[in-house]
């Protein structure tokens, strides 16, 4: 009975180690064949590095001219009294005139925005009057308060900015300025822009091949970059209203230049 039990324990050893090794020889022969196939890959890209080198690289700008359809500009009230309570009631009614207006204009509530509103207190160095020199330095004194207020418009119909711009100064404003032009759909443009820039660059590309005596293969990489959105140096022109002949200025638009530059790599043979 002993015997049998022995015998019977064993083969359970036996067959625990047979199993034991037999996962070891599976883990064993799968990372023999992981390594020799990385092996193999990084065989592959052995002399890539000199084959990379068989590549020409060329860049383009494509520029386009568009007439700006949306006007950026600032209007402010700038109010001074002696109390706070006094400037904040003149500087809102003019504030609310001016908006009342923009809205008479036919202009959203989307495209007006105050951009900033500032209270400040206002000091003078008062000396005595009756002083005679060397005068000791004067006394701080609080003389009044400054109230500031600021609002962006955006005009979409760009006929109307010298109107505009009339009627806030009549409302109110004694600060206009940062007048801008853009233009509104401005992803359109840019398209336009990268596709002049992009077959400059392949024609380019061809060019250049057929001097150096090579075939271009593929585009291997392609970047774009130096995409530049500026208002172009055509100032707006302000007239007075002498000059104008009336009392609304007269504002002239100009044109914007959308700027983008590419980059193409090209394989050769």
């Amino acid at each position: 009975m002993l015997s049998e039990k022995l015998m019977e324990k064993k083969g359970i050893f036996i067959a625990v180690f047979a199993a034991v090794f037999l996962i070891f020889l599976c883990s064993l022969t799968v990372y023999v064949i992981a390594g020799v196939s990385n092996k193999i890959k990084q065989g592959r890209y052995i002399g890539q590095e000199f084959e990379s080198q068989n590549s020409i690289t060329v860049s383009a700008t494509g520029e386009i001219y568009a007439k700006p359809d949306l006007a950026l500009t600032n209007f402010t009230v700038l109010t001074e009294k002696k109390t706070v309570s006094e400037a904040m009631k003149e500087n809102t009614k003019k504030m609310n005139d001016i908006v009342a207006f923009m809205k008479e204009q036919g202009i959203k509530d989307k495209d007006l925005k105050t951009t900033n509103f500032y209270i400040y207190p206002r000091y003078e160095w008062l000396k005595s009057a009756n002083c005679v020199p060397p005068c000791p330095e004067g006394k701080r004194t609080l003389v009044g308060y400054e109230i500031t207020q600021s609002l962006q418009v955006k005009i979409r119909d760009l006929d109307k900015i010298g109107e505009i711009i009339q009627g806030a100064t009549e409302n109110g404003a004694n600060q206009v300025g940062d007048l801008q032009f853009t233009i509104d759909q401005r992803d359109e443009v840019e398209k336009q822009a990268r596709e002049r820039a992009i077959n400059e660059a392949k024609n380019k590309a061809k060019e250049l091949a057929s001097q150096l005596g090579v075939n271009l293969v593929r585009i291997t990489s392609f970047s774009e970059g130096g995409e530049s959105r500026y208002y172009e140096s055509y100032a707006p022109k302000l007239m007075a209203a002498d000059e104008a002949g009336g009392r609304i200025p007269q504002i002239q638009t100009g044109e914007n230049k959308i700027e983008v530059q590419v980059t193409i790599t090209y394989e050769i043979n």
